[in-house]
């Protein structure tokens, strides 16, 4: 049996990066102390989720990769004996920045990086006033636990984008996220939300016979500008097996860093028994490469 633990950190964040950071450090070593081999963060953990509003101010919390952070967090996976994912404000450069997620390995080296690929322009979420789309591709990240498909939040709502990382040899589908609700959204319409963000992401575990690791922030964080009445960080931080079932889900408004056991010998046999990647019609699908088919 090929299981891995990895360790999970749901958080809410505060306008102070420092103690965003070190609070960040400190379930890194609650993970890491309870067994974690492997520890995932939340997307953007170390500000506020700053989208909500188009501020060129806001630029200052970008950092160059490596740079300060990621020596931080190079430390925190040596020292934890972890390899650890985060979520990064990359500087490429004056006018050009990404989401970021950063990969070290246990020895603190960073392994791997992935730039968020889809990025969202929804009220609250301008994103694309902040961040350029990523043009690494779909390439799972090699670490000592396996190869880590590491996508960020919007690309989780996309099936070609795990597909991408299955066909590359993913273990394991990885998604930081920030996602939640707005205040004047019926109860309805946020179970609704809610429901169909889980049901995205468990179906990519199903379609490709991979577990899934959702990690999302809590909490409420107001919005700047009063447009809107902020955002409620919707939580439920989840682990889902090959087959879509539900390892562990956290809770919607509680700080938790918890170990899930996660069994990857479990995708051969699950695409023994559902063998989609075998069915597909790779023949068939060139229009996929379209906007739409007129």
């Amino acid at each position: 049996m090929n299981t891995i633990k990895a360790g999970l950190v749901q958080m809410a964040c505060s306008p102070d990066k420092a103690v965003n950071i070190k609070k960040s450090i400190g379930e890194i070593k609650k993970c890491a102390f309870a067994g974690a081999e492997l520890v995932v963060l939340q997307e953007l953990h170390s500000s506020l989720y700053f989208c909500q509003t188009e501020d060129t101010g806001m630029f200052d919390l970008a950092e160059p990769i490596p740079g300060p952070s990621t020596k931080i967090f190079s430390v925190a996976a040596r020292e934890n004996n972890i390899v650890l994912v985060t979520s990064l404000f990359e500087k490429r450069t004056a006018g050009l920045y990404h989401n970021t997620a950063v990969v070290f390995e246990k020895d603190g080296s960073i392994a791997g990086k992935y730039r968020k690929m889809h990025i969202p322009d929804d009220p609250a979420y301008y994103e694309k006033f902040y961040f350029t789309p990523g043009d690494l591709g779909f390439n799972p990240i090699k670490t000592s636990v396996g190869n880590l498909g590491v996508l960020v939040c919007w690309d989780q709502w996309y099936p070609e984008a795990a597909r991408m990382m299955a066909l590359a040899g993913a273990d394991i589908l990885i998604y930081p996220t920030a996602i939640g609700w707005e205040s004047t959204d019926s109860i309805d319409e946020k179970e609704r939300q809610l429901t169909a963000w889980m049901i995205s992401q468990r179906g990519h575990a199903v379609a490709n016979g991979l577990p899934v690791i959702s990690v999302n922030r809590t909490g409420f964080e107001v919005d700047p500008s009063g447009v809107t009445n902020g955002i409620t960080f919707w939580g439920n931080s989840f682990v889902a097996g090959p087959q879509g079932e539900i390892i562990q889900q956290f809770s919607a408004d509680k700080e938790q860093s918890e170990i899930v056991t996660i069994d990857l010998s479990r995708s051969e046999n699950v695409r023994r028994i559902w063998p989609f990647l075998r069915d597909r019609r790779i023949d068939a699908y060139n229009d996929i490469l379209k906007r739409f088919r007129d």
